[in-house]
């Protein structure tokens, strides 16, 4: 008699739906920019992340395993400017636009703040980096 309750009970337990997930066909190592090569969209796993163009384009932050669910967290922007490199620092005050050397003391990618030093003045200053690679500083 307790077997058939326990039965019962067990099928009453709502039963988790499954969406389709992307996961990796290759194991991806962190730094690893991802193309469309390296990920499928697998119906027998579930994730937060269910499309594809969500993935593609992004670094992976963190070792994912082949077969393996992507989760958001082991993503990240594209890195753009590595530290140390020579960028191309932009100035703007109003209608007022400079253009200098520098080099940037923090990685980063597009949208980020990072850390640039002048080559010409030596001086330090934080800017955002654009789309293209160079970093703009924007004076109120």
């Amino acid at each position: 008699m307790v077997r058939l309750v326990l039965a019962l009970v067990v099928l009453a337990l709502p039963v988790p739906a499954l969406a389709d997930a992307v996961v990796a066909t290759q194991t991806l190592r962190p730094g690893a920019r991802i193309t469309a090569q390296m990920v499928a969209v697998d119906p027998a796993q579930d994730s937060a992340i269910t499309n594809p163009e969500d993935v593609i384009g992004q670094e992976a932050r963190v070792l994912v395993s082949k077969g393996r669910a992507i989760p958001p967290e082991a993503l990240a922007t594209p890195t753009l400017v590595a530290r140390n490199q020579i960028v191309t620092l932009v100035y703007r005050k109003s209608a007022l636009r400079i253009e200098t050397e520098g080099r940037a003391l923090t990685a980063g990618g597009a949208g980020q703040i990072v850390r640039v030093m002048n080559n010409s003045s030596r001086a330090t200053v934080a800017g955002r980096i654009a789309p293209d690679g160079s970093v703009i500083v924007e004076q109120n």
